[in-house]
């Protein structure tokens, strides 16, 4: 197998095309530990320069889903539909968005992540919820879909396992920016995960990993076609991460800020994007009802409250808070026109919100909660910022972090009003 292994690496940085044998091969022996970490590790930056068509995009991600274990979903009542983020800054939108569209009659099995560097894990900020689990048998997933409609917790460590030694081999060899395998991590976690129709939120802007519209389009095309060539219904939002989602950043006061949005409140962007990832989620799965009437019902908030509760949560339980808060004011008078959202995801990551690495502890009551946005006129010296963390000598490096996060213009400027859904790709 290693001399395999040798001939992929020299065709791949050869820039030849690999065939489905080759990578049906390198994704087992690498599973099965046949294939050395350095190996893997070459041929990996051999894709990152040289990229893989379409063909190869498709056998790789065959190949991590045939490395584990498939969920069978097909015998639920409801029509299944799921949603993935690429990842923002105060993107805290599954939560909301799972029980909305579970109260608009689908079955939800949002199967999420934790948090690495300055984009939060919606696991993270789901266990700030006193007693909520993240882990759930197959079995037990399966229940409470059926019995709520809706589920948040952690994937098995059964789906696509490839994956799992990839991401994080990706993560030390510097070849985490590769398209072809972003798209096939995710997809292949997704399609194991057997849902039959799936959402994607492809973020653009300083606070996400795609950086310009032009290469989150490319990844959101190669996604929407994964799906589509695997018999999954998919589609792709392309959303606005320059500036956070909406005006908390972090894990507890997320959790409230979501909590605000279904009972009817909440900023308007983290509102606006929910029912719009709503509508297009429930129009995959083939449902007849606007999402914003069921929002205004309560029926979300209804699903939110048994989802925590099946879990071991209290919906009603009081969030932690932080040991340690720090103002942090303005830098002139006038209008903020720019609010950097990598400046403020950094920011939250230093006060303990985020971590380093996988192993990593994170802190529940960390965060930023921003006092003020893009559009809002400020005056120099007043508050901007809230810096929460239970870690006092995290404060100085997190200020830092915000010194040159906000432009301010003289009031009676206009600032334009960023449009959040910038594009829909559909399959």
């Amino acid at each position: 197998m290693a001399f395999a292994a040798v001939d992929v690496i020299r065709a791949k940085r050869d820039k030849r095309e690999l065939t489905a044998e080759q990578i049906t091969q390198i994704i087992a022996g690498y599973t099965a530990g046949t294939v050395a970490e350095e190996q893997m590790s070459a041929l990996l930056m051999a894709i990152l320069l040289n990229g893989m068509s379409a063909d190869e995009i498709s056998q790789w991600t065959s190949a991590m889903i045939a490395s584990g274990d498939r969920m069978d979903l097909k015998g639920l009542p409801k029509p299944t539909v799921d949603k993935h983020s690429t990842g923002g800054v105060g993107d805290k939108i599954s939560l909301p968005l799972a029980p909305l569209v579970a109260a608009c009659g689908a079955a939800v099995p949002q199967l999420s992540g934790r948090g690495l560097g300055h984009t939060g894990g919606t696991l993270d900020k789901m266990e700030s919820i006193p007693g909520w689990r993240a882990t759930l048998s197959p079995e037990e997933m399966l229940a409470q879909l059926r019995d709520i409609g809706v589920v948040i917790c952690a994937a098995s460590d059964d789906l696509a396992p490839a994956d799992r030694k990839l991401y994080a081999l990706r993560d030390v060899t510097g070849t985490v920016e590769s398209i072809p395998m972003i798209a096939a991590s995710i997809m292949s976690k997704k399609i194991a995960e057997g849902t039959a129709s799936l959402v994607l939120d492809v973020k653009v802007g300083s606070g996400a990993f795609m950086k310009d519209a032009t290469s989150a389009a490319h990844l959101a095309r190669t996604m929407v076609r994964l799906g589509t060539d695997a018999g999954v219904k998919t589609s792709a939002l392309l959303t606005d991460m320059s500036e956070p989602l909406g005006l908390a950043v972090g894990n507890a006061i997320e959790v409230a800020e979501a909590v605000d949005v279904l009972a009817g409140g909440g900023p308007a962007d983290v509102v606006e994007l929910t029912i719009a990832l709503a509508r297009e989620m429930v129009d995959l799965a083939g449902l007849s009802v606007d999402p914003a009437d069921v929002l205004a019902s309560g029926a979300a908030m209804d699903s939110w409250r048994a989802m925590v509760a099946a879990q071991g949560g209290d919906p009603d339980a009081v969030l932690p808070r932080p040991l340690e808060v720090e103002i942090v004011t303005a830098p002139a008078t006038g209008v903020i026109s720019k609010m950097d959202a990598l400046a403020v995801g950094m920011a939250a990551w230093r006060l303990g919100a985020g971590r380093a690495r996988k192993e990593d502890t994170v802190q529940a009551a960390a965060g930023v909660l921003c006092l003020a946005k893009p559009g809002d006129e400020i005056t120099e010296g007043a508050p901007l910022f809230e810096l929460h963390t239970d870690t006092a000598d995290r404060i100085p490096a997190a200020a830092a972090e915000l010194a040159a996060a906000v432009e301010v213009v003289p009031a009676g400027r206009p600032v334009p009003r960023r449009a959040i859904v910038m594009n829909t790709i559909r399959g």
